[in-house]
């Protein structure tokens, strides 16, 4: 008998059996022993991924935290923090962009559902909480440090749902990096103390840039690498057009 680690594969297969009982039941109406039956797994096999229920409705925001977390902490500390903060928000967007059809089926079933929306804003404040923790450490030089981080880590969530919930109510089909970067615009245009820095000269030859990286590197760290070979730290993940996926925090 294996008694090594689950697989990876069974997480997806949860998942995927809950949002199909949800859809076809109700969220109410749906037991944990329903999902495991339908997965074909047992109650055990749930517990080693999901806390509960409402944990399995958002499957991916622990690895989403955790990458903005490590973003942040990526930083040179000469960055603009609020340009940084944004680019933090942007990799969350990226994150619903990269299952378009599934971010759209959970905005539709937390509208439904009061827990649900309870627990998101649980998850929200998350978020803003490693934002504004970030920013605190940037601003704590200033008399108000404290103040300033708070406020503009609030701009910075306030700004990302209002994309976020602009793309999810176009059924996944509008330009989510267009969403975002109008959002993020706003609120570097009005929080950044820096002035925006100048577009790249157009007509210059092309470069070709190699990037050697680990499978397991997240985009944001590839793009990263790319855009500090050409000496262009403008862009953050998210903004890059050629990397944009195939198409709530």
């Amino acid at each position: 008998m294996n008694d090594g680690p689950p697989k990876p594969a069974m997480r997806e297969a949860l998942v995927a059996a809950a949002f199909e009982l949800f859809l076809e039941r109700g969220f109410e109406q749906t037991t944990i022993d329903d999902i495991v039956s339908l997965a074909g797994v047992g109650r055990r096999s749930f517990f080693r991924y999901f806390p509960a229920k409402e944990d399995v409705v958002f499957p991916d925001h622990e690895r989403s935290l955790a990458e903005m977390t490590e973003f942040l902490e990526s930083g040179s500390g000469e960055e603009d923090p609020v340009r940084h903060a944004c680019g933090a928000a942007r990799l969350v967007l990226r994150m619903y962009a990269e299952q378009p059809s599934f971010s759209v089926q959970r905005y539709r079933l937390t509208r439904k559902v009061p827990g649900l929306r309870a627990y998101e804003l649980s998850v929200v404040w998350r978020y803003e909480h490693t934002l504004a923790h970030y920013l605190r450490g940037r601003f704590a030089d200033r008399p108000d440090g404290a103040l300033r981080a708070d406020v503009i880590a609030a701009a910075v969530v306030s700004a990302h749902n209002h994309a976020l919930r602009t793309w999810l109510r176009s059924g996944g089909e509008s330009d989510w990096v267009a969403e975002v970067d109008t959002a993020m615009a706003f609120v570097t245009g009005t929080w950044s103390d820096r002035p925006a820095e100048a577009a790249p000269e157009t007509g210059a030859a092309d470069d070709v840039v190699v990037l050697v990286a680990s499978r397991r590197a997240p985009l944001w760290r590839m793009v990263q690498g790319i855009e500090s070979a050409l000496g262009d730290t403008r862009r953050v993940p998210g903004a890059t057009q050629d990397t944009r996926p195939a198409a709530q925090a």
